[in-house]
């Protein structure tokens, strides 16, 4: 398969406006709160980070709600599976600043800001 069609099947979009994928977004339940992610660092519910299936531990990414144009600045911290049909779940924190908790889904848009190495 070559690389453009598999970009497709896994919802990455190129593009010239920075965006690098739309889709589904969800949130880390409350229970997770405490517990080492893939890269070793504790979950921590008020935190500004994610998981994604691919991005490199670090990677610093601004998600926005497509519902309602609200964006947040987030780190990726953790590995979701690649099977998943949602492109990235977001802690607590980062859902309540772009107003999805409530519906526990949200369509959103991600763009990589930085690739920061973990110290």
């Amino acid at each position: 398969m070559n690389w453009f069609l598999t970009c497709i099947l896994v919802g990455f979009i190129v593009s010239t406006d920075g965006v690098y994928q739309r889709g589904k977004a969800s949130y880390y339940a409350q229970s997770m709160n405490g517990r080492r992610t893939a890269s070793g660092e504790r979950y921590c519910s008020d935190s500004l980070t994610a998981a994604h299936a691919h991005l490199a531990f670090g990677t610093r990414v601004s998600v926005r709600n497509l519902k309602n144009d609200s964006i947040v600045t987030l780190r990726i911290i953790d590995r979701m599976a690649s099977s998943s049909t949602r492109i990235i779940d977001v802690s607590w924190a980062a859902a309540k600043k772009v107003n999805f908790v409530r519906d526990g889904l949200a369509q959103v848009e991600l763009s990589i800001l930085d690739t920061l190495k973990r110290q």
